[in-house]
């Protein structure tokens, strides 16, 4: 895979790169390809490669932030903590909110599985508190094109709180609306407010091929 055409943004502190859909971020206990392996080609000099400051599903694609040493690493660590890094999400879904711009509050816990699979669930009490505001840009068909900010970021909780209102994503098989289709979540923009002189650092991840066409279905233009 070729990284350094998929890097959206470069300074001396953090990388972006423009995540694709259906790779792991990091390896996992089944091994195979993920895009850590690729990391050593965005060094650009530095004597180590970068390493992640979050984590993407597998199937969602888009902005995926690197530091590129650990002074970045810890500082960016400290913005995703506090949540003062602004992450806008572009998702194609089953159905209609209630409301055209809303807020889901619901805490998540996590569920096992078995003895290697867990995933997310509501919870009434005792779960972590989880906010996302979403905002609908389209409509077609029975589907809808959401525009999401995740307020906290919690582990599957666009997938999750989208499933809970009735509106699961398309292509999501774990929450949801299981079809032909790959999962239709993309990390769309990112803001960091990186230095406390300028303005927040803004990149913009394109709209991948897996999800063009659903996304023109329900109104986008390119």
């Amino acid at each position: 895979m070729d990284l350094l055409a998929r890097l959206l943004y470069r300074d001396a502190l953090i990388l972006v790169v423009d995540k694709p859909a259906d790779i792991p971020v990091h390896k996992g206990t089944g091994g195979g390809e993920n895009l850590e392996q690729y990391f050593d080609s965005l060094r650009f000099g530095l004597p180590r490669t970068p390493a992640l400051a979050h984590r993407l599903d597998r199937d969602t694609s888009g902005c995926l932030v690197l530091g590129r040493h650990r002074q970045a690493l810890a500082k960016l660590a400290k913005h995703f903590e506090n949540n003062r890094i602004k992450k806008t999400y572009w998702a194609v879904v089953m159905g209609a909110p209630p409301e055209p711009e809303g807020v889901i509050d619901l805490p998540l816990a996590k569920q096992s599985k078995d003895s290697s699979r867990w995933q997310m669930k509501i919870a009434d009490k005792d779960g972590m508190p989880a906010v996302t505001h979403y905002k609908v840009l389209g409509h077609a068909d029975g589907l809808s094109w959401l525009e999401l900010e995740p307020q906290t970021g919690r582990t599957h909780q666009l997938r999750v709180h989208l499933s809970a209102i009735g509106c699961p994503i398309i292509g999501d098989k774990i929450y949801g609306a299981k079809n032909e289709h790959s999962m239709q979540l993309h990390a769309r923009a990112i803001e960091i407010p990186l230095y406390p002189k300028k303005d927040p650092v803004k990149v913009t991840a394109p709209v991948p091929e897996h999800m063009q066409k659903l996304l023109e279905k329900c109104g986008y233009s390119n």
